[in-house]
């Protein structure tokens, strides 16, 4: 399966990905996730103005094959929380990149991108992993 990994992306070893803005930061699962977990069933995520750290859990998605633990790929407060998934966690599996997203957060410095990977590390990463 060829995995959509859109360059101006983030990337986390977990295969998070995050989309920044400014000093907002988009967070979500990559295609890659997605495909290794087969069909998510269900999501919890964080409340909004709860605080994460980089590389630290924020929350699980389970699906028919595992549960998997969500890692924050900066640390900050978390702003918004895409409520929808809690009723439709099936939209991760349709569109993990764009509709599918998990939250947004306001990071606390942007130092911490340096820790993320970009999309031919992460392209390199997951080729290694099929």
């Amino acid at each position: 399966m060829a995995v959509h990994v859109p360059e101006e992306y983030y990337y986390t070893k977990d295969h998070e990905w995050a989309q920044v803005d400014e000093n907002i930061v988009t967070v979500g699962i990559t295609e890659f996730a997605q495909d290794s977990l087969g069909e998510i069933v269900y999501v919890e995520l964080p409340e909004e103005g709860q605080k994460v750290t980089q590389n630290e859990p924020f929350g699980v998605v389970e699906s028919v094959k595992a549960v998997s633990d969500l890692f924050a790929p900066v640390s900050g407060t978390v702003i918004e929380v895409n409520t929808s998934l809690t009723d439709d966690p099936a939209v991760l599996n349709d569109n993990p990149m764009n509709d599918g997203w998990l939250v947004r957060i306001e990071m606390d410095t942007e130092k911490e991108l340096a820790n993320l990977m970009r999309a031919p590390d992460y392209k390199k990463l997951i080729s290694e992993a099929k």
